[in-house]
């Protein structure tokens, strides 16, 4: 066994230096594990914890967690099981907050033999199947295709959120929602949990990252692998786009984490619609819309992180246009723009079909258009001409209760 320790304080300057700070760690060879712990005066100070090997990302917790153990088999959620590469690990001290007098901090580090080794804390077993879930929403659409409804941004344990892979599946498919995006912070330790999750409970799972800095949140949605968010936003475009997957915006105007980053391009989905938008009459995220990017693909997520939150999954429902089912399918269509936003899995829903504008459910509510209110809708289902630009249905105060790019 072998121990590493350091020890120190964390100052303004630092920060003022670098959000990101690193303390080595030698890995001999033969390793078979490592636990690390962080101890910091907790008063005005949040660090964040993180790791990268010498072949690269192995996991990141963010302020979520104080330690975390690797082993050849199992890890901590958040971070890369595997074997141990012998030789300087870095491990990853994010000053997100301090003290102004500085912040104190502690960190020790044990690699063990294979005769002495450590074990992550285990986790929950998956909860049982579902005895019934809701049906299906139908809804009009193109030949060949269907609408899904589904959530964008969803969190679990391998971050900062309070479930399981499976108790998040299990939780999607009890709210009625056929697809959802898991984007844990900074990390893909998730993605090996999606397929089984998925196939127990009949949903599709995407697998997805937030990539989280102080200054704005981006969803990367896809099989991309780990997407470095210590590089500059525009990498993060280039990364995911090269790999085949998928960049949004995720909560632009929201409170403290609202997105403040300058981009030479611009990601092609949007997440106009996020809790955040706490009351449904404000027009801000038009406007912010419309200053960012019109072309953008707009798209709506819960950020669900556990129960409690005000928010549950499919709190807006994103509908996306697919030809199947699958987590492949599900990104052409948003990757096409065959997207509508709702409230809710089951409420009020506007769509495009075929150059109409299709409203369900929406009896007596108003259709407003770029430029204001332009009909009333009547009964269940109701079509109205395809005018270009986003279009929405109004409640009688002025509610956004549905939209459609």
């Amino acid at each position: 066994m072998a121990q590493t320790r350091h020890r120190g304080r964390w100052t303004l300057e630092d920060r003022f230096a670098s959000a990101w700070h690193y303390l080595p760690v030698e890995v001999p060879s033969g390793a078979s594990g490592i636990r690390v712990e962080l101890e910091y005066e907790r008063a005005g100070a949040v660090l964040d914890l993180g790791c990268i090997g010498p072949g690269g990302f192995r996991g990141w917790s963010g302020g979520a967690r104080r330690s975390f153990v690797i082993t050849a088999d199992a890890a901590t959620p958040g971070y890369l099981a595997g074997e141990l590469e012998a030789g300087t690990w870095l491990v990853i001290v994010g000053l997100h907050q301090l003290s102004p007098d500085g912040t104190g901090y502690q960190l020790s580090a044990e690699v063990t033999s294979r005769h002495d080794g450590v074990r992550p804390d285990p986790v929950p077993g998956p909860p049982p199947p579902l005895a019934h879930r809701p049906p299906r929403r139908e809804l009009p659409a193109s030949s060949g295709r269907r609408w899904l409804a589904g959530d964008l941004h969803i969190h679990t344990m391998h971050s900062d959120g309070a479930l399981s892979v499976p108790g998040v599946a299990r939780l999607v498919a009890e709210r009625g929602l056929d697809f959802a995006a898991i984007t844990d912070h900074n990390t893909v330790s998730h993605h090996a949990e999606l397929p089984a999750a998925a196939a127990r409970y009949g949903i599709t799972l995407l697998p997805g990252q937030e990539v989280t800095t102080a200054a704005g949140h981006a969803g990367v949605l896809g099989d991309v692998g780990w997407i470095d968010f210590r590089r500059p936003a525009d990498d993060w475009l280039t990364a995911a786009e090269q790999r085949g997957g998928l960049m949004s915006i995720n909560h632009p105007f929201g409170g403290h984490v609202s997105w403040t980053i300058p981009m030479i391009r611009r990601p092609p989905l949007l997440e106009v619609w996020h809790w955040s938008w706490l009351d449904l009459r404000w027009t801000v995220p038009f406007a912010w819309w419309l200053a960012w990017d019109p072309g953008a693909i707009p798209v709506g997520g819960s950020d669900w992180h556990r129960p409690g939150d005000d928010a549950q999954p499919g709190s807006p429902t994103t509908w996306v246009e697919c030809a199947g089912d699958g987590p492949q399918d599900v990104l052409d269509g948003l990757r096409a723009g065959r997207t509508a936003i709702s409230a809710s899995q089951g409420g009020p829903v506007l769509l495009r079909r075929e150059g109409e504008l299709i409203a369900v459910g929406a009896d007596g509510m108003v259709l407003a258009g770029p430029t204001g209110p332009v009909a009333r809708a009547r009964g269940e289902l109701a079509a109205f001409s395809g005018a270009p630009g986003c279009h929405r249905l109004l409640d009688g105060k002025g509610a956004t209760l549905a939209l459609t790019p």
